[in-house]
């Protein structure tokens, strides 16, 4: 039987939680994850995981966040003018928006405070600084 190797295409299906038991994402009910094992379109402790697992294998890994979405960032916090954004943005924490970079790039952040005179920005990743722990299943190899 062949085993997942580097530069193949696999399809898993998965369960991430954190260590709370929280499950954060799943593929169940989804068609499987496919990637290229190695070529870093996973996060970086799930891809070591996967060489050497088989069709039908099971597994449960778990990847400190340094080999997930890294520790919090506290740079990539920052403080904006309340004046600064337009009026029909819902300033509640937790509202996720989307930001131009000065090269024109998309990015992603959150608010993470809200005071009388500005709002506080996160553009770290949601679970960034978290643990994380998956349950995976090998559903298909293509040698590459």
């Amino acid at each position: 039987m062949s085993t997942a190797q580097k530069g193949d295409t696999v399809q898993i299906h998965y369960t991430g939680t954190l260590s709370d038991g929280t499950v954060f994402d799943s593929s169940q009910g989804r068609d499987p994850l496919e990637f290229e094992v190695g070529s870093g379109m996973i996060i970086p402790g799930l891809d070591v995981a996967i060489p050497g697992m088989a069709v039908g294998d099971k597994k449960i890994v778990e990847i400190p966040c340094d080999q997930a979405y890294g520790e919090v960032n506290p740079e990539n916090r920052q403080a904006v003018p309340r004046d600064q954004f337009p009026d029909d943005i819902p300033m509640e924490v937790g509202t996720q928006l989307q930001m131009q970079t000065p090269d024109g790039r998309a990015m992603m952040v959150t608010i993470a405070e809200v005071v009388d005179t500005e709002v506080t920005l996160d553009a770290n990743h949601a679970l960034a600084g978290k643990d994380l722990t998956f349950d995976v299943e090998m559903v298909a190899i293509k040698a590459a």
